[in-house]
């Protein structure tokens, strides 16, 4: 009897948790309506068990008293937990924060025992695995984002201000300034000016590629001189070797007139390009009798280093001779020789391809060969028909047509005959060459571009300008701190300490915020 009165209480012993949970069903469970209903079913019938055990083994008075005492302690504790969730929900509506769904279940599990754990009364049983209780709100693990975490507060990032023009006065200097208004009125005249300087230097700059060119004269000089000559002093026992000197010098022609005589040739003007400029080749020729090592002298512009005011050759010698001079010009833009066909025709023989095509122009327009139905064709005569070859040509193929009667420019062939006797310089001969040389007005238009380029007077003056405006902005910045602490210098000064002392921890280098202080709750519970 002894032994069945021990497994009975063991038995109910062991069954006490069931009522502990028997009144309260996990909140966590109450979204899952097949395992409620399944839970609620097994607690049915669990308390029907036990209540069939306590009329059988106890009075009804002694039964009736533990239901009670099980309905009252469920309903104390369902009332508690009412309770802290509704102060925790108002904490947090208070700080701007809700609860999940998650959350609420967590939270209503708190201080529930398990299911599985078994009451001191079941000592010899075996212990069941101890669910880990569950965490406060405010220690949820860090990698489970919740809006119960604190926020970590992270500076915006500031916009960039405007860097307005140094030379431009702010709105706010404008209002207090009326004055400045003749100033805004000479800034936008200054930005037209500018523009329209702009522009020009732009034009400027076009027609310096691109240079006009007009024609000019450039009379070559040829002539020699000749010292120590046996011929003309009589040999001494240490005179220095009888020699020879040969020059090719020229300049350009003021209006075609040249008063000075070849012995006293001056410089070409400043404003044209030196003599060396105009010729791509010179070729010399001595005679190779004479001299049979270096006989053929020959000068190329693409490797002089610099433009040069003539040639000139010296050489030792007592014996005269027949100098041949091969002058390559050196044409910008390119010229070419005409074919005898197209001479006849246009009657120039050397001319650049623009100047060619213009000419064919003037010449069917002169003649009135362009065809009347169609303006782009012009009808050949007998003289256009030795060029072309047919009786209608259009004119956007008569520059591809007249290539094959174009051809490389002579050179200009020279002979000097070098005298050791006589007047020095010997020989008169010069020869006359038309040439295109840069419009001279192209030296002062580079010059005016260096000059607007480099004008430090105007750079000297803006300097000034600026320094002014700063000085006006930073009066204007005293005027306004000033301005502020008139009108409430209680709330100036301390705006301007709080300022003061970020300002001096952001120099310090301390962090504006305090992890430790924000461990807390009472951190978070303080006024905004």
């Amino acid at each position: 009897m002894s032994v069945n009165n021990n497994n009975t209480s063991k038995g109910i012993g062991a069954s006490s948790s069931s009522f502990g949970n028997a009144g309260i069903p996990s909140p966590s469970m109450s979204t899952n309506p097949v395992f409620s209903q399944a839970q609620a079913q097994a607690q049915a019938q669990a308390q029907a068990q036990i209540a069939a055990s306590f009329q059988g083994q106890f009075p009804q008075s002694q039964a009736h008293a533990i239901v009670q005492a099980q309905s009252k302690a469920q309903a104390a504790h369902a009332q508690a937990a009412a309770v802290a969730h509704a102060q925790l929900q108002a904490h947090l509506q208070a700080q701007g924060l809700t609860l999940n769904q998650n959350q609420v279940g967590g939270l209503g599990n708190l201080g529930v025992s398990s299911s599985s754990m078994s009451t001191p009364g079941s000592g010899s049983a075996k212990r069941g695995p101890l669910k880990p209780p569950m965490r406060p709100v405010g220690f949820l693990p860090q990698n489970n984002f919740s809006p119960l975490r604190p926020m970590e507060l992270t500076p915006a990032a500031r916009r960039k201000k405007q860097k307005l023009p140094e030379k431009q006065l702010q709105e706010r200097v404008a209002a207090i300034l009326p004055e400045s208004a003749l100033y805004t009125q000479l800034l936008e005249f200054e930005s037209r000016v500018d523009a329209a300087l702009s522009r020009k230097k732009v034009d400027i700059q076009e027609a310096l590629k691109n240079p006009p060119c007009i024609q000019k004269t450039l009379r070559i000089y040829v002539f020699n001189t000749f010292a120590n000559q046996i011929r003309t002093i009589p040999m001494k026992p240490n005179a220095e070797p009888p020699t020879w000197t040969l020059k090719v010098v020229g300049r350009i022609l003021e209006d075609g007139i040249d008063p000075d005589q070849p012995g006293v040739v001056q410089k070409s003007s400043p404003m044209y390009p030196k003599f060396s400029a105009f010729f791509k080749r010179v070729i010399i020729s001595l005679d190779q009798r004479l001299y049979p090592d270096n006989h053929v002298i020959v000068w190329e512009n693409s490797r002089s280093p610099s433009p040069q005011e003539g040639f000139e050759v010296k050489r030792k010698g007592d014996k005269e001779f027949l100098v041949n001079i091969r002058l390559e010009m050196n044409y910008a833009p390119e010229k070419f020789k005409l074919s005898p066909a197209l001479t006849e025709v246009l009657g120039i023989e050397v001319e650049t391809r623009p100047r060619i095509i213009a000419a064919i122009w003037h010449y069917v327009k002169a003649r009135k060969l362009q065809n009347p139905n169609d303006p782009s064709f012009f009808h050949c005569d007998q003289a256009l028909q030795k060029v072309f070859g047919e009786e209608k040509v259009k004119f956007t193929t008569v520059s591809q047509r007249i290539s094959h009667h174009l051809f490389p420019p002579a050179p200009i062939v020279l002979e000097h005959q070098i005298k050791l006797s006589g007047n020095s310089p010997a020989g008169s001969a010069c020869y006359d060459v038309t040439v295109d040389v840069p419009f001279p007005i192209q030296r002062e238009l580079s010059a005016l571009l260096a000059n607007v380029e480099k004008n430090k007077e105007i750079e000297t003056c803006d300097e000034a300008i600026c320094g002014i405006i700063r000085k006006i902005h930073e009066h204007r910045r005293r005027r306004a701190f000033f301005l502020g602490f008139s009108q409430s210098p209680v709330e100036f000064i301390n705006a301007l300490i709080e300022s003061q002392s970020r300002d001096l921890k952001a120099a310090a280098g301390e962090p504006s915020r305090s992890a430790e202080k924000e461990r807390r709750a009472d951190f978070f519970n303080q006024p905004w």
